[in-house]
């Protein structure tokens, strides 16, 4: 596993800021503060090792969860069962800001070690998927459409 540094990181875009971390929590869950600008998002991935769940704060979010696609704005939220295929993107006009929260914790970590890396998506994705695989994630199809 790669070890968490404690700042906050830029990466793809999107700051990162990891406010509860696995080592906070004997590993049972991590939360992440993103602020991703519009446009911005990942490819289509499954997390095999945690659940996810989005607090949109800021902004809208379009979601793609096992084949349904739908929208997230600020006060609303997403619960993703480890194993579901998704992805999602940033809609509107300002960035949206959310929190990320992992149970178990742990996959923060794959954040920072991208950062530290200076991985770009789809340039370095032989790297990013060597990464993903060692925090239990594997990427399935592409990002969100524009």
């Amino acid at each position: 596993m790669f070890d968490l540094d404690p700042a906050a990181v830029d990466w793809g875009r999107t700051h990162y800021h990891t406010i509860l971390s696995a080592r906070d929590t004997g590993g049972a869950m991590s939360i992440v503060d993103s602020i991703s600008p519009v446009n911005s998002g990942p490819p289509r991935h499954v997390h095999d090792a945690e659940d996810e769940a989005f607090v949109i704060l800021t902004g809208t979010c379009e979601f793609w969860l096992d084949g349904d696609q739908f929208t997230r704005s600020a006060g609303e939220t997403v619960f993703i069962p480890r194993g579901t295929e998704h992805t999602f993107r940033i809609i509107g006009d300002v960035p949206c800001r959310h929190l990320v929260i992992l149970t178990p914790g742990g996959f923060e970590a794959f954040f920072y070690e991208m950062a530290r890396q200076n991985c770009r998506i789809p340039d370095d994705m032989d790297a990013v998927v060597q990464a993903a695989a060692q925090v239990k994630m594997r990427f399935t199809g592409p990002p969100l459409a524009g």
